[in-house]
């Protein structure tokens, strides 16, 4: 699971396993996931977080976009 990044509370990463999915990226923060497809950036899946908190992700998955596609493909070699 490697973290690409870290905002405040949150942790960005993604699966090792996860090469044959479209690339995205996982949010966590304490019990709470998220799941957001890159390009466009649009939510996949989520449990605990507020809706107000995956307006402010989706944010954030945006301003990041190109580092985590950069990140997915270097490490699943695309």
């Amino acid at each position: 699971m490697p973290t690409i990044l870290r905002v405040g509370p949150y942790r960005f990463f993604f699966y090792s396993l996860e090469n044959d999915e479209p690339p995205h990226i996982h949010v966590e923060s304490v019990e709470k996931v998220a799941k957001y497809w890159l390009a466009p950036v649009r939510l996949a899946s989520s449990h605990g977080f507020r809706s107000y908190e995956l307006t402010s992700l989706r944010a954030i998955v945006a301003e990041h976009e190109q580092v985590f596609q950069e990140a997915w493909h270097v490490y699943f070699g695309d």
